[in-house]
């Protein structure tokens, strides 16, 4: 029988979610539904010390706004778990722990350890790069050493202790990596983890992680290449609690890497180079700072799924714009890059601008009104209208990556100018220039159709009678109705501002300028 696919995403409670790790949820996502299995969220909050208020909600929030389903586990829709493998935080499963803990300790591959950080200290200063392992252990203070009664003791008068994994000397461990095939380890190099610490009563990652995989049936651990080097440990410990046909395929995901220079990409990274690095805005309630989100810097969700899916994946062909479904279609372990990902966030910009084009006019137009309102006087000279606002929007979204940029593009339709850009009168406003607005400006008082081609059959036919030369005209009357020499073609701009603006702004800029 085929074994059902179920992948987990297990992030800790540390703070902001990590692009990086948004990704390995999304390939994580992507496998699971293109294989029809489930997907899974864990909380891995063994650490308490590390534990940021908010950080949970926060990863939640930002996969549901990413569209990242959560078929079990912890979720928006169920903030304590749903499904039959809960509970779903790994502090809530303390018990469970124990049980394993105790079994490890029975067979012999773990042993109870009690050196204080004062004796660990003193034998790395002994001998250098200590580890310890099967050459020092014998050297230490652990149940190894010590008789039955002295560790039964010690445990009974309170004294703290750690459980650690008994790793055999020279053993090659093999790791089979669906990215990255096979890895071979010798033992030897391993050192004797700690899996328990009796101080908080937890145990640590890696042994969690282990039974909570093994106990919720994961068939594919698809995490990022910084767990490589446990993989090696998390093979043996399968093989110590007798897991072995169970154990999970494993898949390490390629790194993502600073746009410039060498190295894994970071917060400092985004900081620097102005992009942010988390899904959402954070605000972190022990330090009070607030790092930038991709919702709230304009992105769109799936802008963003797009942007991340071809960092360190590949499809069959040239198609860069992808929905979800296609992603899900295409998606295979097998075209995951072995090597890491420049994180090229104009890239991301870039996908963005291409989801706003897809997006109508209407729906731009709600999404900027808030921006545009908050600009607006009460005696603004044009009526705003979500359909005014609409035809603005069409002529001038393709100049944009983000909704956040239309009031620089549109500012001109709704606020007359009442400064003139110099760049541009120094190299269009010209000595003549006030003679031909003063001479234009009768025309249009007089003219009826304000249709563009109406405007364009009144205008073209003037300047060629009059041999003014139709840019030296038509750029002075764009700095009359924007106030610099930028915007669409100028009869949409008089469309919409309509004749009497029109008119009001070319008497004022001859007024000023003179």
């Amino acid at each position: 029988m085929e074994r059902k696919v179920r992948v987990r995403f297990a992030p800790s409670p540390t703070g902001a979610l990590h692009i990086g790790g948004v990704r390995t949820a999304l390939f994580n996502y992507l496998f699971a539904r293109q294989h029809g299995g489930d997907m899974l969220l864990r909380i891995e909050d063994t650490d308490s010390t590390r534990f940021v208020p908010g950080a949970e909600e926060y990863i939640t929030e930002s996969l549901a706004w990413l569209g990242i389903e959560i078929d079990e586990g912890i979720c928006q829709d169920a903030p304590n778990g749903k499904g039959d493998h809960g509970p779903y935080r790994q502090s809530e499963r303390r018990e469970i722990y124990h049980k394993y803990v105790d079994q490890l300790l029975a067979s012999g591959n773990a042993y109870i350890a009690f050196d204080t950080p004062e004796q660990l200290e003193a034998k790395r200063a002994e001998i250098a790069n200590f580890q310890y392992d099967a050459r020092t252990r014998e050297q230490m203070v652990n149940s190894l050493t010590l008789n039955k009664e002295e560790v039964e003791e010690r445990i009974a008068n309170g004294e703290k202790y750690v459980v650690r994994f008994k790793v055999e000397p020279n053993i090659d461990v093999h790791v089979q990596d669906l990215i990255r095939g096979e890895v071979v380890i010798n033992s030897n190099i391993l050192d004797d983890k700690v899996l328990y610490k009796s101080a908080d009563d937890l145990p640590t990652y890696h042994l969690a992680n282990i039974v909570d995989d093994h106990l919720m049936e994961i068939s594919h651990v698809i995490r990022g290449e910084e767990w490589l080097p446990s993989a090696p440990l998390h093979v043996l410990l399968y093989k110590a609690f007798g897991w072995e046909d169970t154990m999970p395929q494993f898949a390490h995901l390629p790194l993502l890497l600073k746009p410039d220079g060498n190295g894994k990409l970071s917060k400092r990274d985004g900081d620097r180079l102005g992009f942010p690095v988390f899904p959402l805005e954070f605000h972190n309630q022990k330090d009070g700072s607030v790092s930038s989100g991709y919702r709230e810097e304009g992105y769109y969700p799936e802008a963003v799924i797009n942007f991340l899916a071809l960092l360190g994946w590949h499809a069959t062909g040239d198609q860069e714009m992808y929905t979800m479904q296609e992603l899900i279609d295409q998606f295979s372990l097998e075209r995951v890059s072995k090597s890491g990902a420049k994180f090229d966030y104009e890239k991301g910009k870039w996908f963005n601008h291409q989801y706003l084009q897809l997006r109508s006019n209407e729906e731009l137009a709600e999404q900027f009104m808030p921006i545009l309102t908050s600009h607006l006087s009460p005696n603004s000279p044009l009526k705003v209208s979500p359909d005014v606002v609409a035809k603005v929007i069409g002529l001038t979204k393709d100049r944009v990556n983000f909704v956040s940029e239309l009031w620089e593009q549109v500012n001109f339709f709704f606020v007359a100018p009442t400064e003139y850009d110099e760049k541009s009168l120094k190299k269009r406003w010209k000595e003549d220039s006030p003679k031909h607005m003063t001479e234009m400006l009768t025309l249009l008082e007089s003219h009826e159709d304000w249709s563009a081609e109406g405007l364009d059959n009144l205008i073209m036919p003037w300047i060629a009678e009059k041999e003014y030369g139709v840019g030296i005209v038509m750029n002075a009357f764009r700095i009359c109705l924007v106030g610099a020499a930028r915007g669409p073609h100028i009869w949409n701009i008089t469309d919409v501002l309509g004749k009497e603006e029109t008119i009001a702004r070319v008497k004022t800029a001859l007024q000023k300028l003179g």
